[in-house]
């Protein structure tokens, strides 16, 4: 029988490389821990679309609303109604799940390439109501949280977000629960299912499994991944605006997953990370900086074919989750 926990080299490396993240907190000098504080929120917003993507097989490129219904519940709550950061992030994970659930239950009723056209329309709709609603939102422009306002409070004391050291940890606290919950996930009965429906999905109906409400709960954990790290980055970075529910946010995370290694726990971590590092470098030192990013895609793409963790696991270390 397997175990749901993981064990072994799988445990000492996910533990291993939650303690080295902790332990950049206190090496790093101040521009790389905010680098990598947004690397963390991203990560967790890659590892939600790698749930529908990378497990399921659902290629989607509305995710970006899912990112900015949390930041939006999250965000407008902060600066309209003055809620505290507990209740707006609750707020975000809640508008994240439901628009999941309402999306998941029309789209999937469609499939491959037109799956992918139903989710872009989606998310162009909902981006476009972000531009409609600007007397809320304020469009592009967008919405800047008072410091005042992140203040994580709890009994005995509270956090300032603000603080670059406090947001890292939170960042990581994030990035580490969201780690674990998809570790389990990938051993849990239901995991292994939706990895048998992206494999053979008429063979699973045939073994009398309900497809449709399997990919839809796998949209729904999906959203709900992405609206917590769009919550997250709302009060972590106390900035909120249009940009984030544009297309472009719907490509950003399919990229990392790809880069990183779908199906695979730490390939959305090391994707975003990459991507991260190759654009600043590149935008510091040319204007083409699309250019030197191409070519780098190009290159990882030929020597790793399956994502970098994903090429790994398949040529020297089979038991990677």
């Amino acid at each position: 029988m397997i175990s749901l926990l993981p064990r072994g080299k799988t445990l000492v490396l996910h533990i291993g490389i939650v303690l080295v993240l902790l332990a950049l907190n206190f090496i790093l000098p101040e521009y790389h821990r905010g680098v990598f504080s947004r690397v963390l929120v991203l990560a967790v917003f890659a590892m939600g679309y790698n749930i529908a993507f990378g497990y399921t097989g659902l290629l989607s490129l509305g995710h970006a609303m899912f990112f900015a219904a949390g930041l939006y519940g999250a965000g407008l709550t902060i600066y309209h109604l003055d809620w505290g950061v507990w209740p707006a992030f609750a707020t975000g994970l809640a508008a994240g799940l439901a628009l999941a659930l309402l999306v998941g239950a029309l789209a999937l009723r469609t499939t491959g390439v037109a799956f992918m056209i139903v989710t872009l329309m989606f998310a162009q709709v909902f981006y476009l109501t972000t531009l409609y609603f600007t007397t809320y939102t304020r469009g592009e422009e967008g919405l800047v949280l008072r410091q005042q306002a992140r203040v994580l409070a709890f009994p005995g004391g509270a956090l300032d977000l603000s603080d670059p050291s406090t947001r890292y940890l939170v960042a990581l606290t994030l990035f580490t629960l969201v780690l674990g919950a998809v570790l389990f996930l990938v051993r849990a009965p239901f995991g292994r299912s939706l990895v048998a429906i992206k494999e053979n999905e008429e063979r699973m109906r045939m073994l009398g499994y309900d497809v449709f409400a399997n990919k839809l709960l796998s949209v729904a954990l999906s959203g709900l991944v992405c609206a917590a790290s769009g919550a997250a980055y709302a009060v972590l970075f106390g900035y909120v605006g249009s940009g984030f529910a544009a297309i472009q946010y719907s490509i950003l995370p399919l990229l990392w997953v790809l880069l990183g290694g779908a199906a695979t726990t730490l390939g959305p971590l090391i994707g975003t990370l990459l991507m991260f590092y190759v654009i600043d470098l590149a935008s510091s030192h040319t204007t083409a900086h699309l250019l030197v990013v191409g070519l780098v895609l190009i290159g990882l793409i030929l020597y790793f074919p399956k994502g970098i963790v994903g090429t790994i696991r398949e040529r020297w270390a089979p038991w990677l989750p």
